[in-house]
């Protein structure tokens, strides 16, 4: 019963930290039956052989609360157990009356002394709705992996692809790629392991499973400011350096989020060095992660806007572009192209609440997950599967091959052709030169 109740309590917290929960449950229902155990103990040794206690009831645990001895007709009074009213906080009270048959049952019941109902259709139905939410990310970074590795084997292949401008894109899918593989690999870590014992290997392998996967979010974040800084400098700026602000833009990236990562992981560890460090309750602690991760979703969004009103500026400026009509449906088309790759829809969750407890998480977690987990499938697609560049070389590249196919089949059949003559030739020759000698030893014997 403790551990289907421990069970529900995480999926009603977090997805991302049930086991860990789980494992901090079993953990607190340990130590109560080891102090129950020496409770009881101390109890037989004071009181062997009284009277009360050979006709009475002995002490048991019953995998709840730690019932002492009594002698017949008692009613023993405890609060709920410290497990349930973790997750109810109620406080209420249990008894147990002690019969010539032995122990009765609980009363009143448990849910009613302490709130919790094992048959409970809410609790059924927020654990059906965190299982729903899991397997809608599941979805959207397996096929943005997919088409993310598709795409940066593309855009490698091919030599008048290698510029900045499709190396920067090459790390943001890197990102992207790792940022999902960190899903998956944190979801491993934290639902593989159902049984109790072995809580012990999962909190020392977890943690740093979770350093992994800060380390993955908080770069895949840096690249997004990378792919905002170069193409507002390129608009901006007339000539510069673009691989002097490369090397710049490597550091950015994958640099900064390591510095930041080492600092996170030293304070969990000397000030919140609980669970799996995917409780975030020390505040403080979490901004070393969460500070830089907005700051760079604002510097987005703030290049995201000079971006459009330089394009919005230039539209008007120019006589190429048509009428009005047709401009504002190029800075859309624009705009929207740019969303994806700046991360601008983040901006919506930056100051959301981090509490599960809020009554906004279910809000927030619906509309990040679908967003976040399918977008990097959508940057795929817009800057790598659309791309003139790109779908310019697979074509010529497959011109080409069919070309050498085609010329490969003729040389094939021409070579089949000249062999086959070739071979003609010297039969005939054959037979020409045997019939001379059989018309010359015909002339000489005449």
């Amino acid at each position: 019963m403790w551990r289907f109740a421990v069970a529900i309590y995480c999926g009603m917290s977090s997805l991302v930290g049930a086991n860990q929960l789980l494992c901090d449950m079993l953990n607190v229902v340990r130590q109560q039956e080891e102090l129950c155990s020496e409770e009881l103990s101390a109890e037989r040794n004071n009181k062997s052989g009284s009277h009360w206690e050979q006709e009475g009831c002995a002490g048991m645990w019953d995998n709840l609360s730690c019932w002492p001895s009594a002698p017949l007709g008692d009613t023993i009074t405890k609060p709920c157990p410290q497990i349930l009213q973790a997750i109810t906080g109620i406080t209420g009270s249990v008894h147990r009356n002690c019969t010539e048959t032995g122990w009765t049952g609980i009363f009143p019941p448990v849910h009613v002394a302490c709130g919790y109902d094992v048959n409970d259709t809410v609790v059924e139905d927020v654990k059906a709705y965190y299982m729903h939410l899991k397997t809608l990310y599941s979805v959207g970074y397996g096929t943005s992996l997919a088409s993310l590795s598709l795409a940066l084997v593309l855009l490698a292949s091919f030599r008048r692809l290698r510029c900045t401008r499709n190396y920067i894109h090459m790390h943001l899918f890197a990102s992207f790629i790792l940022r999902a593989m960190s899903i998956f690999i944190k979801d491993a870590a934290l639902f593989s392991l159902d049984d109790a014992q072995h809580c012990n290997v999962y909190m020392k392998r977890c943690k740093y499973v979770m350093i992994f996967f800060q380390y993955c979010i908080m770069a895949n974040y840096s690249w997004l400011l990378v792919e905002g800084l170069y193409l507002h400098t390129l608009l901006v700026i007339s000539f510069f350096s673009e691989w002097k602000y490369f090397c710049w833009y490597i550091g950015l990236g994958w640099g900064s989020p390591l510095i930041f990562i080492i600092a996170w992981s030293l304070c969990r560890h000397l000030y919140e060095d609980t669970g799996c460090w995917d409780i975030n309750s020390n505040a403080s602690i979490w901004w070393i992660i969460r500070g830089p991760v907005i700051l760079s979703i604002f510097i987005n969004f703030i290049l995201f806007v000079r971006i459009i009103r330089i394009l919005m500026k230039k539209l008007r400026t120019s006589d190429v572009w048509g009428n009005d009509f047709g401009q504002y449906k190029r800075l859309a088309r624009s705009t929207l192209l740019l969303i994806p790759l700046f991360g601008v829809h983040y901006i919506i969750f930056a100051f959301f609440p981090e509490d599960v407890s809020s009554g906004t998480v279910e809000i927030r977690l619906s509309f990040e997950l679908a967003l976040g987990s399918f977008q990097g499938f959508v940057v795929a697609v817009l800057y790598c599967f659309l791309n003139g560049e790109v779908q310019f070389e697979i074509q010529r590249k497959w011109r080409r091959w069919h070309l050498r196919k085609y010329f490969w089949l003729r040389q094939h059949k021409n070579s089949t052709v000249s062999n086959g003559t070739t071979m003609l030739t010297q039969v005939m020759l054959v037979s020409r030169s045997s019939h001379r000698k059989s018309s010359l030893q015909r002339s000489s014997i005449m």
